[in-house]
């Protein structure tokens, strides 16, 4: 990330230090800066045959998924590829998308172990639930979205929010891999934070020094049965170098209701205005999950949303994703 000048954070508000220049770079782009080209990584016909024998591996050397070692494997090809997604994560537009996987000829569980060792090629994969899960389900169990049933696990729209923005330990990095897309819906939409701020800071910077003070989150429901159903945080944080983004509006008006608690005017305001900037369509982009592909994100400086879908009438025309989250410190376990 970059900003105008040297970053020189202010002392607003007690000691809470905030970014008070426009960010500059790759990560503050708009829908009209930014192309197809900036974020679909092609897999090689390399990569390919590398799955494909490490699929082999697998069937003559079986192991439960979350034992598989990628430095147990010949992936050389792989490493080079999931290395230009992790360059565009870390250095460019904060996503991409790998394109070109044919998953046709592998079993379900054939496919999670391809996604699992892929991941680790990435960063460091991490809990996505507070139960150990490793290696999430996004698909809809017929469950209604209510208090600790999370929106993945259901059809509705899910608005825009980084993955665990109430939680402890934010991954630093999230992954979805497509098995099945809906028959209708269930687009994603892309926004960057960057951008965002700097709009807000530029037009509404009071509201944008609320979004550095506390909200409260509702946890869902992901902690130990004796720990608070919420948890306190400011959407936005500075440390001199990076800005870190925690957004779900939603799960803030449900932490305030949980704790019969108030939001006050302005922190209403602030975000509901950043849930208005992110809707525009100069900020974000929109696309479908295609079968075999899967989608990387900098979960710091991104906004992601889903809009509602629907499936077909069979089970096996069920929307199916496959989540994963990693961190760069801390450990494996849900809260780091």
């Amino acid at each position: 990330m970059k900003v105008i000048s040297k970053p020189v954070p202010a002392r607003l508000h007690g000691s809470i230090s905030k970014l008070v220049q426009q960010i500059t770079g790759p990560k503050a782009w708009t829908s009209s800066s930014i192309q197809r080209n900036d974020w679909i990584v092609s897999a090689t016909q390399s990569v390919q045959n590398e799955l494909e024998d490490f699929v082999d591996d697998v069937r003559s050397r079986p192991l439960p998924i979350l034992m598989l070692r990628a430095e147990n494997y010949k992936l050389d090809a792989c490493h080079k590829i999931i290395q230009q997604v992790r360059t565009r994560l870390d250095t460019g537009i904060g996503f991409a998308i790998l394109d070109g996987l044919d998953i046709d000829d592998f079993s379900i569980e054939e496919i999670k172990s391809i996604y699992w060792i892929l991941g680790q090629l990435l960063s460091n994969p991490v809990a996505t639930k507070w139960d150990g899960t490793m290696l999430y389900d996004v698909t809809d169990t017929g469950q209604e979205y209510s208090y600790g049933v999370r929106g993945a696990a259901t059809n509705v729209e899910l608005t825009y929010h980084n993955d665990n923005s109430y939680g402890i330990a934010v991954p630093d990095y999230v992954s979805l891999m497509c098995l099945r897309a809906a028959q209708t819906g269930g687009l994603t939409s892309l926004c960057s934070l960057h951008t965002a701020h700097n709009i807000l800071l530029k037009t509404k910077p009071e509201l944008t020094n609320r979004l550095y003070d506390d909200f409260i989150f509702d946890r869902q429901a992901e902690h130990h049965p004796n720990d608070p159903k919420t948890w306190k945080g400011p959407v936005f944080r500075w440390d001199g170098l990076k800005l870190y983004s925690r957004v779900a509006s939603s799960l803030i008006f449900k932490g305030y209701e949980i704790a019969d608690a108030v939001l006050d005017a302005i922190g209403k305001d602030a975000l509901e205005e950043m849930d208005n900037l992110m809707k525009t369509d100069q900020l974000s982009v929109r696309f479908p999950m295609e079968r075999g592909q899967i989608q990387y994100l900098n979960n710091s400086c991104l906004a992601h949303h889903r809009s509602a879908f629907k499936d077909g009438p069979n089970q096996g025309q069920k929307r199916h994703l496959l989540r994963m989250w990693y961190r760069e410190t801390g450990k494996k376990y849900y809260d780091g």
